[in-house]
């Protein structure tokens, strides 16, 4: 089956007589074959979204279209839409083969046509000669490869996965990313990919959707996630941040933020406000660095040092005491501060900062 794309035209639901709202009026287009993730905090409604998409769980407004047709009528195997869960829900008293081939007996495929599928998936997701163990006989990654290999032998046009690491030791969860990609790749797949996790949405996904509360934050690429967020609940979910509330001007050569006792930034541009007056800044602590005491910048006090591997991170104190985090690479950290020093931080030259209005 060929890939689709998936696109969805503010789908909102709610459960319950008191219309608690879970999904509030979300859009997205999914390009075929994209790897999407679906990011955000656990309740923000990510889960009940790929159910929509799914077909498990009928939304209460919106339409959902897989391809050229809305599906919204179309019962789940009708929808050309794949899902594995976090648990697998492989089938223990079957084998490997039997597991893969599960769905397509299912539908009434004769057992060539069914036998020839199963060992074209076995190959595909590396389990060769384990053909005949039965689950409890497989490591979590194994078995995430069948409960893959299964779904994929319906051939779906578009692969839902709910969680699809969560249930694997840390060890494992780098390699199965990657294995899940490569097969997404080499399948040119539609993928939705639902995640807590921002480091593997981030990794994995070509566009992250950033889920808070039901609503959509942010769609975008994840470098345009992660360096211009959209939102300060962006700012602040994804990666380590610094958020400076203070007030903008404008001096004549420039913006600056001034942050009253505890000194002020000078900004080469402002986005996405720019209108004077109170703000919140948004300061990565990759983009700030440590200068001598009387430099310019925010006067601090190091608390904390902690190196981690190629950098050093600071956490430091401004005037009034509140804690701002700065990080080095290992060697420009090579003469290190210690607790109790007085230095200044400040910008570096081009730094993006993200300014909002409070």
């Amino acid at each position: 089956m060929a890939s689709l794309g998936v696109v969805l035209d503010r789908v909102s639901h709610w459960y319950g007589r008191s219309g608690t709202r879970v999904v509030d009026a979300v859009s997205l287009a999914i390009q075929p074959g994209e790897l999407i993730a679906l990011l955000g905090p656990s309740g923000c409604g990510k889960t009940t979204l790929l159910k929509i998409v799914s077909g498990l769980l009928e939304q209460s407004e919106g339409r959902v279209s897989i391809g050229e047709q809305v599906v919204d009528a179309l019962p789940p195997n009708e929808r050309g839409a794949g899902i594995v869960f976090q648990n697998y829900a492989l089938f223990p008293h079957m084998n490997v083969a039997a597991n893969i081939g599960y769905g397509l007996r299912a539908r009434g495929a004769d057992r060539a046509a069914t036998d020839a599928v199963v060992r074209r998936m076995v190959k595909l997701v590396r389990m060769e000669n384990l053909e005949a163990r039965y689950p409890r006989e497989l490591s979590g990654g194994q078995q995430q490869r069948v409960a893959l290999a299964r779904t994929l032998a319906v051939g779906p046009s578009v692969l839902l996965l709910d969680e699809p690491f969560g249930a694997l030791d840390k060890s494992l969860r780098l390699d199965m990313q990657i294995e899940v990609k490569r097969l997404q790749r080499a399948l040119g797949i539609t993928t939705i990919m639902v995640t807590h996790d921002q480091a593997e949405a981030l990794s994995m996904a070509d566009r992250v959707a950033v889920m808070n509360q039901g609503r959509l934050e942010q769609f975008a690429a994840p470098e345009e996630i992660y360096d211009t967020p959209a939102t300060p609940f962006v700012a602040e979910f994804i990666g380590t941040t610094n958020l400076l509330r203070g007030s903008l001007r404008f001096d004549g050569a420039g913006f600056r933020v001034e942050l009253g006792s505890r000194g002020s930034l000078a900004l080469a541009e402002v986005r996405p406000w720019s209108r004077e007056g109170s703000v919140l800044a948004v300061v990565r602590p990759e983009h700030l660095r440590i200068g001598p005491a009387q430099g310019e910048g925010l006067p601090a006090t190091v608390r904390m040092v902690l190196p981690q591997g190629p950098f050093v991170i600071y956490e430091l104190s401004l005037a009034d005491g509140e804690p701002i985090k700065v990080s080095l690479g290992r060697a420009e950290a090579a003469q290190r501060h210690a607790p109790g020093d007085v230095v200044c931080v400040a910008l570096r030259p081009g730094a993006r900062v993200q300014v909002f209005e409070p």
